[in-house]
């Protein structure tokens, strides 16, 4: 799979350079040259593909669920109709956490969710999401891009008849929701809270408990009580499910998700099935849904914080130092344990602390030291 995905690679750099082209053709609205709409047959240049996607998200739920569908009309566009995606939101096809069993056997060609979603599946598929006290978007990027990462996931996934692609980045995210105050590691004793993926074994082992919930449930789970806290995105998708209704404070930093990949999962031979240019089209399509989501919920979640605190009053807490400190030891165990079990895991995990390793040098001396810089500048408003 290593040279299949440079292969791809290759194409889909190649084909970046057409894609003004290919919008203006479609602009141009030539009909008498487009596939019709029941033409499956002939030429792979005029056969009409047509998929489902499957999503862990609700239908067009702000940001998340509205990303899956631009991501499957700028393919529409790009290949002139000859590739089409429809997309179901979580429950219309299949439930929620159904995507991953949907694309492997083929019901649904593609998903639309994370990689820590499928923990239960695919142990090592958590560090293609993200993991606790791990890389930021930008570090996140590099490392598939450019620090074989990419070629890691594909290899991991193609066991289970998948081929993944990044199409998504949340960004760091929020601590979550609580309706109690986190004055020291003690207080999360016995506090059931939605968290999935690492974090949420991290949280187990800190002395509370983790629930793993789509996200469809979390209102009504804190509402009723079922669980006590609950984390999920940041301000613009929070506000939208109206958390702040059932929870009282909001705690930064997002420990646990410093910088959440989310993935487009391809059934294996749907994807081999494509033509060249299909294949480049996709993940060129999927890497732009990366960098425009991210984009998206850096805008928004300014606006949406504000709201939060001023309008509706929300209390917004940093984690106590301690606290964190001891999340921190907590997640240096699970990892450990983790890839202790798998040599596929230690090799992701290697692969990612030599990154980090070699990447913290200049991090240091570059957005870090700009940041603190910044904070002194006293003219800023």
């Amino acid at each position: 799979m290593m040279a299949v995905s440079r292969s791809i690679t290759e194409k889909a750099m190649q084909l970046a350079k057409l894609i003004p082209f290919a919008f203006l053709l479609a602009a141009c609205g030539d009909n008498d040259t487009r596939p019709s709409a029941g033409d499956n047959s002939g030429d792979d240049d005029r056969k009409v593909y047509r998929w489902k996607m499957v999503t862990t998200w609700p239908k067009n739920f702000p940001a998340l669920g509205v990303s899956a569908e631009r991501l499957a009309a700028r393919v529409n566009t790009m290949s002139r109709g000859r590739l089409k995606i429809k997309v179901y939101g979580a429950g219309e096809l299949v439930k929620a956490l159904g995507v991953f069993d949907a694309v492997q056997s083929n019901t649904a060609q593609m998903g639309h969710g994370a990689a820590y979603y499928w923990r239960g599946k695919i142990p090592e598929a958590v560090f293609f999401s993200t993991v606790p006290f791990g890389m930021i978007p930008q570090e996140m990027n590099a490392w598939l891009y450019y620090g074989g990462g990419l070629d890691l996931w594909r290899r991991l996934y193609a066991k289970h008849n998948l081929y993944p692609l990044p199409a998504g980045n949340t960004g760091t995210q929020m601590a979550g929701w609580f309706n109690k105050e986190i004055r020291s590691i003690e207080s999360l004793k016995g506090l059931k809270m939605r968290i999935p993926g690492i974090g949420g074994e991290v949280f187990s082992r800190a002395g509370g408990e983790s629930v793993i919930l789509p996200g469809s449930e979390i209102f009504t789970s804190l509402q009723t009580g079922v669980i006590d806290a609950a984390e999920w995105v940041g301000p613009y998708n929070d506000l939208a499910f109206g958390l702040h209704d059932v929870a009282r404070y909001y705690y930064y930093p997002g420990w646990h998700d410093p910088g959440t990949v989310l993935e487009a999962i391809v059934n294996l031979q749907a994807f081999e099935a494509l033509p060249d240019d299909l294949q480049a089209i996709l993940v060129t399509a999927c890497r732009a849904a990366s960098q425009d989501l991210l984009d998206e919920l850096n805008a928004q979640n300014r606006l949406a914080l504000k709201e939060l605190v001023e309008v509706h009053g929300v209390e917004l807490r940093r984690i106590p130092d301690d606290v964190l400190k001891a999340l921190g030891s907590a997640s240096r165990e699970v990892l450990d344990e983790l890839v202790a079990s798998s040599s596929a895991g230690q090799e992701i995990y290697d692969s990612i602390q030599n990154f980090r390793k070699d990447l913290d040098p200049y991090r240091s001396i570059a957005e870090q030291a700009f940041l603190e810089a910044r904070a002194l500048d006293e003219s800023r408003p």
